[in-house]
């Protein structure tokens, strides 16, 4: 089935030179001119992925995402003009799966595209499977690290008894660091197993999704005693901790 993708930007002509790469590539494209458009199309065409311009009239790129997050887990890459760290941190806390920043080589966005369209499928298909009791699991897997449980079948997490909710991607690099509660995974591991071995953006996007999780489980988000960094390498959790 052909993929649907929306193309949200204030620049037509940005807009009419994604549009022609993309279905070059066998994708159908809608567009928007602003957020407030961009919310209408992605309802009526429920798109497969959102490429998503940052600063725009009527309602911004950041905006947008605070709004249709609530209605849906479209995966998103955002463009921006904007260098500022600050700009790229606060699209990916808002839930973005990628960036761009603007100018870019249009070659790179269709990799990122290739690339968030693979990862989401492959998450389907597992989410799929497990509903449908066709891969093969543990029956009843529980992680345990400190006041962390996670029923790994079931997609639960629970922090020192409560059930606290997690994204896709959240849940997947909490899982891994719980399976290796005490050892340190480096952020290329780390980046190779969530994001797959053709990301091609930085390691902040990882910085992001720890931040988030530690937002989730640890009682002092800044002075984190769960997740911990580990200086030149990467992060590992904490497995002498109890909380």
């Amino acid at each position: 089935m052909t993929q649907t993708i929306l193309v949200v930007d204030d620049e037509a002509k940005l807009r009419d030179m994604i549009r022609v790469y993309l279905e070059q590539e066998g994708y159908r494209v809608v567009e928007a001119g602003h957020g407030r458009e961009a919310l209408y199309v992605a309802r009526v065409e429920k798109p497969d992925l959102i490429i998503l311009d940052l600063m725009m009239p009527e309602m911004s790129g950041t905006e947008f995402m605070r709004a249709f997050s609530k209605e849906a887990e479209t995966p998103v890459i955002m463009l921006t003009a904007k260098v500022e760290d600050q700009d790229k941190i606060l699209g990916l806390e808002l839930g973005a799966d990628d960036y761009l920043t603007k100018p870019f080589n249009v070659r790179e966005l269709l990799a990122r595209v290739r690339a968030v369209l693979r990862r989401r499928e492959a998450a389907s298909v597992v989410v799929g499977a497990a509903a449908g009791g066709s891969l093969d699991l543990a029956d009843d897997e529980l992680l345990v690290a400190g006041p962390v449980q996670m029923d790994v079948e079931r997609h639960t997490v629970r922090v020192r008894g409560e059930l606290v909710a997690f994204p896709l991607k959240e849940f997947e690099l909490l899982e891994m660091l719980l399976r290796n509660a005490g050892r340190v995974l480096t952020r290329g591991q780390l980046i190779d197993r969530i994001w797959g071995s053709d990301y091609v953006g930085d390691t902040k996007t990882l910085d992001v999704h720890v931040k988030r999780i530690r937002a989730r489980i640890e009682v002092d988000a800044g002075n984190p005693a769960l997740v911990l960094t580990v200086r030149g390498l990467g992060y590992k959790f904490a497995d002498d901790v109890e909380q």
